[in-house]
């Protein structure tokens, strides 16, 4: 039996203990909050993420809380005019197995962490940040700030865009940012306007900015969210922002768009940043995953859906019985670079081509998505929801 430390605690860090303990070995997981938890609003799984949650173990509860919306729609934020859509239905979940779903980002968390509570194999550990590890042969040991030496015989980097780990591992510096900035608002559901209750994930595309609307958390709330490329420099997160400065901000699309807008209220603000993918995810038996291998803009809505197929990809590694884990994160890192690498790249352009184009560029993605038949946009999103989590396991 061997002891894995994993540091972090979020979605990627309590998903990988549970693939160790199925696996009969000991996880440490080390978070650096007083307390487990998971910040954000409205998350989006695919088809590939219930997968990976199926696999888990824990699908059930994370669709115990699931909103399981009838399509997405892609619209023309300055004309109001719908340019796509993606139904939902049967035919969607007949051909990718699985369903689609809007969930909390503290609900799925919060079912993944509840597994690892039953688990005697998982030692959760809090006021633990990270500050950099030494390999010793075939131990790792993990130093905190306090002093203390935690050690195991691998070291599972999970610790999010700002990864200790990896400025340990990689040394690549700050994450890159974007110049987008998004304001998010979740609202009681009944605070919203009828007949804007819309049981879609629906995106408002215009020159520059989009805005994105859907339910959570089982119906409760409604999530929103308005990005708009303004060329941000500085790194913010979750900074309180007026309603007037929203309202204002996006003061160019339609009045159907910004009916939307207008539901939302304690506003807050970010700006995105992600980082260029990297080819080294490994130090002998450390290892990178989720958003510390390989952080992305959230325009595909893959960021958590590929944190988890990392974690099936351990999980079906470990079941192997290799508990030699300079080799077994040299696979792990050789099945899922390639895959990472290639939907950051598709994340950053379907926010410049898809969701923030203006004047002929937006003309022509309309015209051509518009032209689309229901089989031609499954083509275009299967790769996506069918791509291999390693070149191993279906």
């Amino acid at each position: 039996m061997a002891t894995v430390v994993i540091a972090g605690g979020g979605i990627s860090g309590v998903a990988a203990a549970l693939a160790v303990a199925r696996n009969g070995h000991r996880a440490t997981v080390l978070e650096r909050n007083p307390e487990f938890g998971e910040l954000g609003a409205g998350i989006q799984l695919g088809p590939n993420a219930f997968r990976a949650l199926d696999h888990l173990g824990v699908a059930d509860r994370v669709r115990s809380g699931a909103v399981f919306i009838d399509e997405i729609n892609l619209m023309d934020g300055m004309t109001g005019d719908r340019i796509t859509s993606l139904p939902l239905g049967a035919e969607f979940s007949e051909r990718y197995r699985y369903p689609y779903a809007v969930v909390h980002r503290v609900d799925l968390h919060a079912a993944l962490l509840d597994a690892c509570g039953q688990s005697p194999l998982i030692d959760l550990r809090t006021d633990c940040a990270v500050a950099g590890y030494t390999v010793d042969g075939a131990t790792v040991s993990v130093r905190l700030p306090s002093g203390e030496v935690v050690t195991g015989d691998a070291l599972i980097g999970a610790d999010g865009i700002r990864s200790a780990v990896r400025r340990q591992l990689v040394g690549d510096g700050e994450p890159r940012v974007s110049g987008h900035t998004i304001y998010r608002s979740v609202v009681p559901i009944e605070q919203v306007a009828h007949e804007l209750r819309w049981n879609s994930v629906t995106l408002w595309a215009g020159p520059k900015m989009h805005v994105v609307h859907y339910p959570i958390a089982g119906g409760r709330f409604f999530n929103l969210a308005a990005t708009v490329d303004d060329g941000a420099t500085q790194i913010v997160t979750g900074k309180p922002a007026a309603r007037d400065l929203v309202m204002d901000t996006f003061a160019a699309l339609a009045p159907e768009t910004r009916r939307f807008l207008d539901q939302g209220q304690d506003w807050r603000t970010w700006v995105l940043c992600d980082r260029d993918p990297v080819p080294r995810w490994t130090d002998r038996q450390v290892v990178l995953i989720g958003d510390a291998a390989h952080p992305m803009l959230q325009y595909a809505a893959q960021g958590a859906c590929m944190a988890l197929e990392d974690v099936v990809c351990l999980d079906g590694l470990l079941s192997q019985g290799e508990t030699d884990f300079v080799e077994l994160f040299a696979a792990f890192a050789a099945a899922r670079t390639g895959r990472t690498a290639w939907i950051q790249g598709v994340s950053r352009a379907i926010g410049e081509e898809v969701y923030h184009p203006s004047a002929s560029a937006a003309d022509e993605r309309t015209r051509w998505l518009s032209s689309l038949s229901a089989a031609q946009v499954h083509e275009l999103v299967d790769p996506l929801y069918l791509g291999p989590v390693t070149a191993d396991i279906a």
